[in-house]
């Protein structure tokens, strides 16, 4: 166990990629500018995490609290259906190989199966409680699944089935899969850690103690493979060295983070924060300093970048007599 202290030192995408660049554009501040906004429908409650197919130009929003799931067509900006009858979803995540969309629930614990094109659902998979967020590493026909009061499920996704559990000290939040293959970084709040999992044993080999930093959500790495996170209490973007959990450095970010993604072409960093602000950060170094301060809407916390078409879409629920809807940014060169 390692505690943490700290140290001084195509063409669907080019047709795509072109469409929403000669979309009108408004500045809303340095870093990103607004493109536009889709509404989502009678959407109602918080809105969770998001995934995209970029074959379909299609954007899945996991609409928790309306026991729903958005499909948003990027190209045609709007929203062409809503799939019904989930139960809290929360997690969401498509695999390319095979034409597959998932979706972790919390209230009921499963992992449901919707197929390509019509999204006919294909099965339905009980992990036993509170399922979350959800990676994909394609190569190796897996897709992960947080769960219960520490795991992280295995997915085989040529079988559809489960095939493992990956066990931690408490109920895994935001995770990821390092470029190597080798880890899986996750934040573990209820543990007050960041487990790193060994992909050769599927074990937890370590454990980084978060110290005076607490609710460890969002967590991404950089181009460096430098461990990135957001606690909510203090509100900090972190910065962690990927061999032992050394904290390299923490700056101030907006509060009630839940995502966090990194803009490699750019060297930058979007935070997405339920406090009502999108934090764009730059790296310096170890460092990264905030360039961008952004207002969107209380509540919107979950996002997602994608950088094969160059944009950030946000979740924004529905309040003060607007409509739940995705706002499109696009990042300021």
């Amino acid at each position: 166990m390692t505690d943490i202290r700290p140290r001084a030192d195509s063409r669907a995408f080019a047709t795509l990629t072109l469409l929403l660049a000669t979309t009108a554009s408004s500045a809303f501040g340095a870093g990103l500018e607004l493109q536009t906004k889709i509404p989502l429908g009678d959407i109602h409650g918080r809105i969770d995490h998001l995934a995209v197919d970029l074959a379909r130009q299609r954007l899945y929003v996991a609409e928790l609290g309306n026991d729903s799931v958005g499909v948003v067509d990027i190209k045609e900006q709007k929203t062409i259906r809503t799939l019904k009858g989930l139960q809290e979803p929360q997690g969401i995540a498509y695999v390319p190989s095979t034409d597959m969309l998932y979706v972790a629930n919390a209230k009921d614990g499963s992992v449901r199966l919707f197929k390509g094109a019509d999204l006919t659902p294909v099965a339905e998979l009980p992990l036993g409680e509170d399922a979350d967020n959800v990676r994909v590493d394609d190569d190796s026909h897996r897709v992960f699944v947080g769960y219960g009061s520490g795991a992280l499920a295995m997915i085989d996704t040529s079988t559809r089935a489960k095939v493992g559990d990956i066990a931690l000290h408490g109920h895994p939040e935001s995770f990821r899969l390092d470029a190597s293959g080798k880890r899986i970084f996750v934040n573990v709040p209820d543990a007050h850690e960041i487990a790193v999992v060994d992909r050769a044993t599927n074990k937890q080999v370590a454990a980084w103690k978060t110290g005076v930093h607490f609710s460890n959500y969002p967590l991404a790495l950089d181009e460096q493979g430098r461990v990135l996170v957001v606690f909510r209490h203090p509100a900090r973007l972190a910065v962690f060295q990927p061999q032992d959990g050394q904290l390299l450095s923490a700056v101030p970010t907006c509060g009630d983070s839940d995502d966090l993604f990194v803009d490699s072409k750019r060297h930058r960093v979007y935070v997405s924060c339920g406090e009502g602000f999108i934090d764009v950060f730059a790296a310096q170094g170890n460092n990264y300093t905030r360039v961008s301060h952004i207002t969107t809407v209380s509540g919107a916390r979950t996002s997602l970048f994608v950088p094969e078409i160059d944009r950030l879409f946000l979740a924004v629920r529905a309040a003060d007599g607007k409509p739940a809807s995705i706002w499109i940014f696009r990042p300021a060169d």
